[in-house]
């Protein structure tokens, strides 16, 4: 089972920029699809990035062309860039293998809030 921490969030201003980290405690080379979720209060999950193995990426709609994904296996990371923020990116990010499953385990997550 491979512990993931978030970290990387903070309180930034409409416009700015994050990279939010997510360090595996095991290896994660095996793991095809590693994605990037987040929660707002009051609403559902939604994954937000996703990455294969060999660097296939996808997005969600809100936030194409602005937020960037990206996996380093030697490290046992994977990686947002997060630019252009606005406000309706506040949210709780978390990181996860995709697609996810029912037994897979959620961590704290880290906290993003943009302020307008």
């Amino acid at each position: 089972q491979v512990q993931l921490v978030e970290s990387g969030g903070g309180l930034v201003q409409a416009g700015g920029s994050l990279r939010l980290s997510c360090a595996a405690s095991g290896s994660i080379r095996s793991i095809n699809g590693m994605g990037w979720y987040r929660q707002a209060p009051g609403k559902q999950r939604e994954l937000v990035a996703r990455i294969t193995s060999i660097g296939y990426t996808a997005y969600l709609d809100s936030v194409k062309g602005r937020f960037t994904i990206s996996r380093d296996n030697a490290k046992n990371t994977v990686y947002l860039q997060m630019n252009s923020l606005k406000p309706e990116d506040t949210a709780v990010y978390y990181c996860n293998r995709w697609p996810i499953n029912g037994s897979d385990y959620w961590g704290q997550g880290t906290q993003v809030t943009v302020s307008s």
